[in-house]
């Protein structure tokens, strides 16, 4: 007989203080995460290796020393050269000498205000330092309705975190949603999600400039990988999954992205996460089609891609296991229950 200590009355829910614990400790773990990373980020980032070309060896030479680490020199013959590497994407500015007493400077305006800034402020520098002024012209401009080159942020932002709820939630409804419904929703979503993006931003709204069979391409891929991730990690690891999935995807993923701080501007450690996570994947693919002839994006699609085709591969070992452990359970005992991803 059990002692009164023990017994609880009919309907009355016994409180497993472990899982609110688990909630809160997660919730503060993810809360002072974004705090961190973001704030961190944006209080004092300096130049690491910013691509600028240079005309002329003796300029190239002391633009090198007197940058140091802050700048990638690329010499270049002329300024019409470099030029051409700014409007190819490979340098962030391009500056020569047009006079005994004056300096040109060619910058890329579309690739952030953190880096085309941090480019102005090194070459006025170095000039002020030689007693030279400084020409400038932006030779790729930000268009018109993302006047400080944000709205690729907050449109990966939404379709990374759109794709996430959508995961966390069909995680949550493995007892009434099949395996391969959940898959179809997702992959329904993705497509869904990427065209109503591409047409506010692109079309509708004119803030983003890429061709719209692209940018929509590149959010679709974008929104299954998220999706698909958030999804392999809850299948494996459950609510911890979900906690990781936040703190990989919505927090360090869009925070070193390159699209508040660009990516030049950040610590090495960010700059290695930023291509190799969707968020930056996806936004670098989106500026770089939008106004760099996309050259250097396609490997930024593959990452998108392998995010997505892992997530899956994951999801559907993770089912495969669990069908598998219940076929071979001995029927004299319980059967484990059927969560999958």
């Amino acid at each position: 007989m059990s002692s009164p200590r023990s017994s609880s009355p009919a309907g009355v829910v016994q409180t497993a203080h472990g899982a609110w614990i688990a909630l809160v400790v997660t919730g503060l773990v993810i809360g002072a995460a974004f705090i961190a990373v973001y704030v961190g980020l944006q209080r004092d980032p300096v130049p690491l290796h910013l691509p600028i070309a240079v005309a002329g060896s003796q300029l190239a030479a002391a633009a090198d020393r007197g940058f140091g680490d802050a700048v990638d020199v690329t010499e270049v013959s002329t300024l019409e050269k470099g030029a051409t590497l700014v409007r190819d994407g490979k340098a962030v500015a391009a500056f020569g000498a047009v006079s005994q007493t004056s300096l040109q400077l060619d910058y890329a305006g579309a690739r952030g205000l953190s880096e085309s800034g941090a480019a102005r402020s090194l070459v006025g520098g170095l000039a002020a330092k030689a007693d030279f002024t400084v020409s400038e012209k932006d030779v790729v401009p930000l268009v018109r309705y993302d006047s400080r080159g944000l709205v690729g942020f907050y449109v990966v932002f939404g379709v990374t975190l759109s794709s996430f709820v959508l995961a966390q939630g069909l995680t949550g409804a493995v007892a009434r949603i099949r395996l391969r419904h959940r898959l179809y929703a997702i992959g329904g979503f993705a497509v869904l999600i990427g065209l109503v993006a591409a047409v506010i931003a692109g079309p509708v709204y004119g803030a983003l400039n890429a061709p719209f069979p692209i940018l929509s391409s590149t959010l679709i891929l974008l929104s299954a990988a998220s999706a698909l991730a958030t999804k392999a990690l809850g299948a494996w690891l459950g609510a911890a999954g979900i906690g990781l999935a936040v703190l990989i995807l919505t927090t360090v993923g869009n925070a070193v992205s390159g699209a508040t701080i660009g990516v030049d501007l950040l610590p090495w450690w960010a700059q290695t996460l930023s291509p190799i996570l969707p968020p930056g994947a996806a936004f670098r693919a989106v500026n770089e089609f939008g106004y760099f002839n996309g050259a250097n994006a396609w490997s930024s699609l593959v990452v998108l891609a392998a995010w997505a085709l892992v997530g899956l591969v994951l999801v559907v070992a993770r089912q495969s296991l669990t069908l598998r452990k219940a076929s071979t359970t001995p029927i004299s005992e319980p059967a484990p229950a059927l969560v999958d991803a």
